[in-house]
């Protein structure tokens, strides 16, 4: 879904700097979006989980930009997660520590300048705690509840904070899961879904619209049930 981001910002004319723990592995992508758009892409180590080198990778962008996408997370196994300590933490780490970090120093720069746009990438799983995902979704609740008060914060700063909440998107973490399909989200249709929210400075907002709804279903029912069931 971050390169379905990314293509879709040069679309319009956005340059672009891409960050992975990888980057060599991005190159053809690199290429692709400079050739297909005629912008400027960059390649750039990233280990979301290494907080102490965060300041310094922000330092040595070649520009800060005016619009920062944070996709970064793992959605881990529940059953093996409810055992394995260490995996636990790991998915933890990866969908709150990694993305809350870098972008709080993102965040700081940007108010700096006093101007900018976080897009911080979430998920419905953190709406209600739930049997079959709680250690993602208790991890995703965290990283939505910090893009509220980084939203909060910075709101008379000239820096807008957008929190997206994808459901089911088609992409390699789902892959071989069997999708409802009116559920499911192309990241292509996630990525227009997104650039369309920030060109309205949108606050919250789900990639397909119908998960609102879902889960304002989910949350409302009421505890003494919602026990009973397994979702």
């Amino acid at each position: 879904m971050g390169l379905a981001i990314a293509h879709r910002f040069a679309k319009e004319g956005f340059d672009v700097q891409l960050a992975a723990r990888r980057p060599e592995d991005l190159e053809r992508a690199r290429a692709d979006l400079e050739v297909r758009y005629n912008v400027t892409v960059t390649l750039h180590a990233f280990d979301a989980l290494a907080f102490h080198a965060h300041e310094a990778f922000v330092a040595s962008l070649p520009k800060l930009p005016y619009v920062a996408v944070c996709v970064v997370g793992l959605l881990g196994d529940q059953r093996t997660n409810e055992t394995d300590l260490e995996a636990a933490v790991g998915v933890m780490r990866a969908n709150f520590e990694g993305p809350a970090t870098i972008l709080g120093v993102i965040a700081n720069a940007f108010e700096v300048r006093r101007a900018g746009t976080i897009i911080g990438v979430s998920s419905v799983a953190g709406d209600r705690g739930r049997a079959t995902n709680y250690v993602y979704g208790s991890a995703k609740a965290g990283f939505t509840a910090f893009l509220s008060g980084l939203r909060n914060r910075l709101a008379k700063t000239g820096v807008h904070v957008m929190t997206v909440k994808p459901g089911f998107v088609a992409t390699r973490m789902t892959e071989g899961m069997k999708l409802p399909p009116a559920l499911t989200a192309t990241p292509e249709a996630a990525a227009d879904r997104i650039f369309a929210a920030y060109e309205k400075g949108a606050n919250v907002i789900y990639t397909k619209p119908i998960w609102r709804l879902v889960m304002g279903v989910i949350g409302s029912i009421p505890e003494g049930i919602f026990k009973k069931l397994k979702i």
